[in-house]
């Protein structure tokens, strides 16, 4: 099936990128139900950049998660927990704050990459 390119269908991939940021699973809604039959431009970048805003966090978190149980079973319990549990409020703090600037931007039907991640994701995610 040929992408609907109709510019009279009255979604230019807002929609898509808005639902990209509710989760990974929003992404991958986004992605097969919404922009594989309607590629627009705005989908495709709104896309690009909150798959690698998913995958980063992801692994950011899954190495707290490590650091946190390999501090949890060690022998300085007391100032490894306090200072993991810091590290991991600020970081998801960031996040927060870089996701909702994304999300606004999807929101508002802009092109406003992410600090940090948005223009990088232009790059190796091109062929989205």
């Amino acid at each position: 099936m040929e992408p609907n390119n109709n510019p009279s269908t009255g979604d230019d991939g807002k929609t898509a990128g808005i639902i990209s940021y509710l989760t990974i699973i929003g992404w991958l809604i986004a992605f097969f139900a919404m922009h594989q039959n309607h590629k627009t431009e705005l989908g495709s970048y709104q896309l690009r950049q909150t798959l690698l805003f998913h995958i980063v966090s992801m692994v950011v978190y899954w190495i707290l998660a490590m650091l946190f149980t390999a501090l949890f079973f060690s022998s300085g319990l007391a100032t490894g927990w306090f200072s993991i549990v810091l590290v991991n409020w600020i970081i998801r703090i960031v996040f927060f704050i870089l996701w909702l600037i994304g999300f606004i931007g999807a929101v508002n039907g802009e092109k406003k990459p992410i600090p940090l991640f948005g223009e990088k994701a232009q790059s190796i995610f091109s062929t989205i």
